[in-house]
C-alpha cells in the first residue's frame, strides 16, 4: 500500500487493486479536487464528497462495507465544531486491506467513548488532523487522543501550509511534533509492503503534500 497526502484531510490510499481517495473534495480549500474516477470515494462528511461521479463507489456514514481487497468500517463521532446536541455528523473509517489497518479520524472531538475505541479496535497506523483553532483536533488534543491507540505510525494532516486557504488558521505541524518525543520522518510517499514491514517503535510520519 502507497499513502499520499493532497492538502486537508484528503489522502490517497493505492493498493495492489484498488484505490481509495479520502475527502477528495479540497477545492473549497483553493486547491484542485482530486480525482476519484476508479476509485473508492470515501469522505468523512457529506461536504467532502466531489460529486462529479466516475468511482468504484462512493461512501460517506457509517456501515460497514466491502469493496475489493479492502474491508471499511464507517463510526458515527461528533465533529470538533460541534456542540454536544447537535448529534454525531462525521464518521470515522477504520480501513483494512490484508494485514494493515489504518484509522482514519477526521475533524472530530476530542474524546471518544469506548463504544467508537471498541469500533475502531487496534489499528497500525492513524491519520489525526491537528490544526485547531475550532475547527480540527489541536495539536495537544490529538497528542491526548493518541494515548488511546498503540499504533506503530501517525500520520497529522490538516495543519497550516500558505498554498491552503482553511476556513479558520490552522497551527503549524511542529506545534505537533514537538510535543511527541517519538521517531520522526518525512516523505511524499509511505510504502508499506505488510504489517511485519511498519516500524517497530512510534514513528510520526509527515507526508509532502503533491
Amino acid at each position: 500500500m502507497d499513502i499520499e497526502y493532497k492538502g486537508a484531510n484528503c489522502i490517497v490510499l493505492t493498493t495492489k487493486k484498488t484505490k481509495v481517495v479520502i475527502d477528495p473534495k479540497i477545492s473549497m480549500h483553493g486547491l484542485r479536487d482530486v480525482s476519484v474516477k476508479d476509485a473508492v470515494e470515501l469522505a468523512t462528511e457529506a461536504r467532502f464528497l466531489t460529486g462529479t461521479g466516475g468511482s468504484i463507489v462512493s461512501i460517506e456514514g457509517p456501515g460497514e462495507y466491502e469493496v475489493a481487497d479492502l474491508s471499511i468500517k464507517g463510526i458515527p463521532a461528533q465533529r470538533y465544531l460541534d456542540g454536544p446536541d447537535t448529534g454525531r455528523q462525521t464518521t470515522i473509517y477504520r480501513i483494512e486491506s490484508q494485514d494493515v489497518r489504518i484509522a482514519v479520524l477526521g475533524n472530530i472531538a476530542s474524546e471518544l467513548d469506548e463504544s467508537q475505541l471498541e469500533s475502531i479496535g487496534v489499528v497500525d497506523i492513524v491519520i489525526i488532523p491537528i490544526g485547531g483553532n475550532g475547527y480540527t483536533l489541536s495539536a495537544s488534543n490529538a497528542t491526548k487522543l493518541l494515548t488511546n491507540f498503540d499504533a506503530k505510525v501517525v500520520i497529522p494532516v490538516h495543519y497550516y501550509d500558505s498554498d491552503i486557504n482553511y476556513e479558520v488558521p490552522q497551527d503549524k505541524l511542529d506545534e505537533f511534533t514537538k510535543d511527541n518525543k517519538v521517531e520522526y520522518i518525512s516523505t511524499d510517499k509511505f510504502r508499506i509492503k505488510s504489517a511485519t514491514s511498519l516500524p517497530q517503535v512510534a514513528t510520526i510520519v509527515t507526508l509532502i503534500r503533491k
